[in-house]
């Protein structure tokens, strides 16, 4: 567990702080992560990379010269985002362009796919190449679905070896796509990690047994074996990834760099027990060893556990992956010529602005206000509950999201409200607020949906119950096209759509909103514990299967109880 940290809910801030105290020498700060403190003679393209904090020396120990350019740090097992994704890329550009990647986790692509867009609107040309080694994700066919783990460092060094040599945008993104699709990995755990703070870890395993196949932000394994010897271990993890051989690679004289991963609590001594097994087994295999790297690259926090990645190389990528980069974590040859960049760091504060609002839209920010309080300490009380559901088959943090989420959203909310900003002007700053500390899918979405309700109740005019039935039907629609779910794919939506449809249609029928509220939480809840019949087909309880079945998806019931707690603010107003 972890021991050392004052306030939990500041832990990602408080670490990235020392981080950049620390690192001066490779680093300076951005808004949302850190740039690079120097600069070469010419400009290149821009690597950025990111992801939730709780992996380091992913992704901020790897900025530095021949690596990236800058890293956006969300908070722990949280996606940063859109904004700190823009913030960090705009910081990091050179004027060459931009590449984006990450590991390829539903709450990641959402955000840096926002802030992909916001670059090119701005000029800026901008790719993204997601991370997706990890096999026990998705099965082969499915391999776009796959998470990132530590094969991030593999796509990241390639990447960013082909900025330092000059390599165009184009040429850039195609190297980084080729060691993707070079790369695979497999991991295992012996225990969950523990978030500070927290008095569980995010999952377990039963003494003796081990969990094959988890990923990186606590998601549970699918399966679960007897804890191996080291021999064994190799065993499984050579043997698996040799049945996966990328296509036109031949095993017999092939070259291959093996990373063993510790993800946190594992001993430097024990990974060097179970490479020399590694080792030998892949010379068996005919294989040719290159390079090979054991130790801490991508970490879950405190968890016990390990995994390993062959990049299977050709010419380029050899001479790619031997290039020199000089990162606080990750460092090969040597790198000359560096000039310091001058000035003051880059702002991590950005004004407030406030329109002018009409009076009645001011009032209808104060119930805005007054909802969202309530929102967040009912969030509060509910997190444990929500965070239990999530760990049937995803990582356990959709309780602490929200959480984060809510109670800044609150904040904001209350500062908007305080300076005078009327209804829309109120949901677009707790919105932004929402999305950037809540990280995650979670955050997005409900960053994305306060700021369509925002847009649709305006600053300027009267907010009544027809108004506020064309902003929830507004809401379900900006939600479902920025995160491609429908119905019965057990996610958030199976509650947004029924609560949506019914609201419409009781208004439509005559009722007041506080009645037509009323039935559409109560539908709402229904179609929430529905879902527990459901199989997931989209986000991370996806690679679950039917683990699922029998627990109800957490976002739909966070979503239902948030419509209860609304639906007690408008009665006390009405």
């Amino acid at each position: 567990m972890t021991r050392l940290f004052d306030d939990p809910d500041d832990f990602a801030a408080d670490s990235a702080a020392g981080f950049v105290a620390a690192s001066a020498r490779w680093v300076r700060p951005a808004t949302g992560g850190v740039v690079r403190s120097t600069r070469g003679a010419e400009p290149t393209v821009a690597v950025v990379i990111g992801g939730g904090s709780g992996h380091y020396p992913a992704f901020s120990g790897l900025v530095g010269p021949g690596l990236a350019h800058g890293a956006v740090m969300g908070n722990l097992f949280a996606s940063p985002s859109a904004h700190q994704v823009h913030a960090v890329a705009t910081a990091a550009h050179e004027g060459r362009g931009v590449l984006l990647s990450y590991g390829n986790y539903a709450g990641d692509v959402l955000h840096f796919s926002q802030a992909q867009e916001r670059l090119r609107t701005a000029g800026i040309d901008c790719r993204t190449v997601t991370v997706t080694d990890d096999i026990s994700s998705a099965p082969p066919a499915e391999r776009r679905n796959r998470r990132g783990i530590a094969g991030d460092l593999v796509v990241f060094k390639i990447a960013g070896a082909a900025a330092e040599e000059g390599l165009s945008l184009d040429e850039v993104e195609r190297v980084a796509v080729l060691a993707n699709e070079r790369t695979r990995s497999l991991g295992v755990a012996f225990g969950g990690c523990t978030l500070p703070g927290a008095a569980e870890p995010l999952f377990t395993v039963p003494e003796g047994r081990m969990a094959v196949g988890l990923g990186i932000h606590g998601e549970p394994g699918i399966d679960e074996v007897d804890v191996p010897t080291a021999t064994g271990l190799a065993e499984l993890f050579v043997s698996s990834l040799l049945a996966e051989v990328p296509d036109g690679i031949d095993v017999a004289g092939a070259r291959v760099v093996p990373i063993l991963n510790g993800l946190g609590s594992v001993k430097y001594e024990e990974l060097y027990v179970v490479y020399a097994a590694v080792d030998r087994l892949l010379a068996e295999a005919g294989i040719a060893v290159v390079s090979p790297e054991v130790g801490e690259f991508c970490t879950s926090f405190d968890m016990a556990g390990a995994s390993l990645t062959l990049l299977w190389l050709d010419d380029e990528l050899e001479r790619l992956w031997h290039a020199s980069c000089d990162t606080a974590a990750y460092r090969r040859g040597a790198v000359d010529g560096r000039i310091v960049v001058e000035g003051a760091a880059v702002s991590s504060e950005e004004e407030v602005a406030i329109g002018p609002a009409t009076d009645a839209s001011r009032r209808a920010a104060t119930v805005v206000g007054r909802s969202l309080d309530a929102m967040a300490s009912m969030l509060d009380a509910e997190a444990d509950e929500l965070g239990r559901i999530d760990r049937i088959a995803g990582d356990g943090d959709h309780g602490i999201g929200m959480q984060r989420g809510s109670r800044a959203a609150a904040a904001a909310a209350a500062k908007a409200v305080a300076a005078g900003g009327g209804a829309r002007t109120a949901l677009q700053h707790a919105g932004d607020a929402w999305a950037d500390k809540g990280g995650g899918t979670s955050g997005a979405i409900w960053g994305e949906m306060l700021v369509a309700l925002g847009a649709a109740l305006g600053d300027d005019v009267d907010v009544d119950a027809s108004a506020v039935g064309a902003g929830v039907a507004r809401m379900k629609d900006a939600v479902m096209a920025f995160g491609k779910a429908t119905v019965g794919d057990k996610t958030m939506i199976d509650a947004i759509v029924p609560f949506s449809d019914r609201l419409g249609t009781r208004l439509a029928a005559g009722d007041d909103l506080v009645t037509a509220w009323a039935e559409a939480a109560e539908t709402a809840t229904s179609a929430a514990r529905a879902t527990a019949d459901l199989t997931a087909r989209l986000g991370r309880a996806r690679a679950h299967g039917d683990k699922s079945l029998g627990t109800p998806d957490p976002g739909a019931i966070s979503f239902a109880l948030i419509t209860h707690t609304v639906h007690d603010i408008l009665k006390g107003d009405d």
